[in-house]
């Protein structure tokens, strides 16, 4: 996810032990989005898949230990007003503990690249980062 830094929070608030995806669901809730009109926004796009009330509200107090499937995703996405791409991330992060870290401005291939970097040994790992600079110093060049 991408995000800027900002000042520590020197809040009494305690940390929220909601996962990402719940918390999503619960800030739009908070945004004056009603379980009942994000289940009538929450249809799949590619499979008609639509989810109730009750499983998104389900969501947010005990999402269970396994995650929603894609068509479930995707739904959710619609549900709430987001991307795909960031309810999928907010569910790998709650349920897999895998964060992401959002590249702006490189475009999807970059994601693949960074995504597929992420295996190999060291000396695999300097000759990409060499190509990706070499890369980037003649963009800047070209500019």
């Amino acid at each position: 996810m991408t995000a800027a830094a900002t000042a520590p929070d020197t809040g009494t608030e305690a940390p929220s032990s909601r996962g990402a995806l719940s918390k999503l669901i619960q800030d739009a809730n908070d945004r004056g989005l009603s379980y009942a009109k994000m289940a009538g926004l929450a249809s799949d796009p590619e499979t008609g898949l639509k989810l109730s009330k009750p499983y998104l509200a389900r969501l947010v107090t005990n999402p269970g230990a396994n995650p929603p499937s894609p068509a479930q995703l995707r739904a959710i996405a619609a549900a709430i007003q987001t991307t795909e791409r960031r309810v999928k991330a907010a569910a790998a992060e709650q349920w897999l503990e895998y964060e992401a870290t959002e590249l702006a401005g490189y475009g999807d291939n970059v994601r693949i690249i960074v995504g597929h970097l992420a295996g190999m040994p060291e000396s695999e790992l300097r000759r990409w980062r060499a190509m990706i600079e070499a890369d980037e110093r003649a963009r800047r060049d070209n500019d």
